[in-house]
């Protein structure tokens, strides 16, 4: 394994390949407008920006979506979500808060779950463009682990009230390698090297992917999990991470908090936003979502 500086230099190297990505036409539902407006957050690790997106027809009585972009905890593009958060705004009628959090290796575990615990718990206050007693939490591949843990602090602390967590093909064992995690495909997205790189640059220690808010779905981390948020979770047929997707809603179901688990089918990891994803999946899976949303937050 490379330590020091050949380790950051294999993390810039591999972020030159996973920049935002480019969407296709068809991926970034431009027929739908966005009113955006740039808020930035206190938390214990410094101010965090944050994009809000707002309803058609603003009201002080929406509620409030924050969303947690992907990139293997170590890429800072919260943009690439832009799509997704107008169409959940759009058609959920919440303001969505586009997080952009610390990401490692310079900020490692659990840098950016505090962060995004203390927005949850910032955005359930008063005195904003929204009714934060009517939240939910949700994020695509490491944000959509992100939210778990997020959930669980908010869970473990009495509150704030999480009324969905949305886990979009999220790592949820970060303790069990790729190269153990199979697929039915030969050339999946996810690449067992991405263990090497994306897991060692959020959790160096092996023992601290044990933790609960890094691998929610591993062995007891997902017992009694009763009076957890309750959770929508999509995993992807060709996806590596679909197992410990599918565990973790087993783990909900059995406390009761899993509103839905959605298997897409004939696809991989990161389908809406990487080249290979269709308009007709990706929006059906946006409307699936956003009726979730829209229901937990009325």
């Amino acid at each position: 394994m490379p330590s020091g500086q050949l380790f950051a230099d294999l993390v810039a190297r591999t972020l030159k390949l996973v920049m935002k990505p480019r969407l296709k036409a068809k991926l970034r539902f431009d027929e739908i407008p966005g009113r955006t407006s740039g808020i930035a957050v206190p938390t214990r690790h410094g101010t965090v920006s944050c994009t809000a997106y707002h309803p058609a027809h603003g009201t002080t009585s929406a509620g409030v979506y924050v969303n947690l972009h992907g990139g293997g905890y170590v890429v800072e593009h919260p943009e690439q979500d832009d799509p997704w958060c107008r169409y959940l705004a759009h058609k959920a009628g919440v303001v969505v808060l586009n997080v952009d959090y610390a990401v490692a290796p310079r900020h490692r575990f659990p840098v950016a779950v505090e962060q995004i615990f203390d927005i949850v718990t910032w955005a359930a206050g008063a005195d904003h463009d929204w009714d934060g007693k009517r939240l939910c939490i949700g994020g695509q591949s490491a944000g959509g682990g992100l939210a778990a843990a997020a959930a669980r602090l908010a869970w473990e602390n009495n509150g704030p009230r999480i009324a969905l967590q949305v886990l979009q093909y999220a790592p949820l064992d970060l303790v069990t390698h790729l190269r153990h995690k199979p697929s039915t495909v030969d050339n999946p997205v996810m690449r067992p090297w991405m263990s090497e790189v994306f897991d060692r640059a959020y959790a160096p220690d092996p023992t601290t992917r044990r933790h609960r808010l890094v691998s929610p779905a591993w062995q007891a981390n997902a017992e009694g999990l009763a009076g957890i948020a309750p959770a929508v979770i999509i995993t992807c047929e060709f996806d590596r991470l679909r197992g410990e997707g599918i565990r973790y809603a087993e783990a909900l179901d059995t406390a009761g908090a899993l509103v839905e688990h959605h298997d897409v089918p004939a696809t991989d990891h990161g389908y809406n936003i990487l080249g290979f994803g269709t308009r007709a999946q990706t929006e059906h899976m946006y409307q699936r979502i956003a009726d979730h949303v829209r229901r937990a937050t009325s």
